[in-house]
């Protein structure tokens, strides 16, 4: 997604919801704010997953879905645009929830991590779907905590055939 940047202009970037939507800025950054947002919501992931295993990381992937939800909704208020490119908090629940089968090992991070873009900039249904039809920041945040999950299966399955 390409930002556009008149729209950068109506944000309020003294306000929290700014920096949430965008993930600390990593929204903003080019090429490819999507995969720059994921690459910023990963080490958070991991110190979670080494902190308190997969049960922190999914808590605190249901936690950031409902801040995401409320950051992307105000964002999209502001602006005036559905799922504008700057807005990547979603892209961050998406990798913790990929995150949550993984085992704490580079491969398996790696794999984690390119399963998630893989799946959320390909889109496969019902991924698509989701992104199309479902509207607001409802539709902003669910698209990628679909492509979390169907990555979090494929690394589970991974794993269990002795892969990761």
């Amino acid at each position: 997604m390409k930002i556009n940047h008149n729209i950068l202009q109506k944000i309020d970037f003294k306000q929290p919801y700014a920096w949430l939507a965008t993930w600390f800025g990593c929204g903003l950054m080019k090429p490819g704010p999507g995969t720059w947002g994921t690459i910023g919501g990963l080490p958070f992931g991991m110190i979670l997953l080494v902190v308190g295993g997969w049960p922190v990381l999914l808590a605190a992937s249901c936690l950031f879905f409902v801040i995401g939800y409320r950051a992307s909704k105000k964002f999209e208020e502001v602006t005036g645009e559905h799922d504008a490119g700057a807005i990547v908090i979603d892209e961050v629940v998406g990798i913790w929830i990929a995150l949550i089968p993984a085992t704490f090992n580079p491969l398996s991070i790696l794999l984690a991590f390119v399963l998630f873009r893989f799946f959320d900039i390909l889109k496969p249904w019902p991924i698509s779907w989701c992104d199309k039809e479902i509207p607001g920041a409802w539709g902003v945040m669910i698209d990628d905590v679909v492509a979390g999950i169907f990555a979090a299966f494929v690394l589970v399955g991974v794993r269990y055939a002795g892969l990761g």
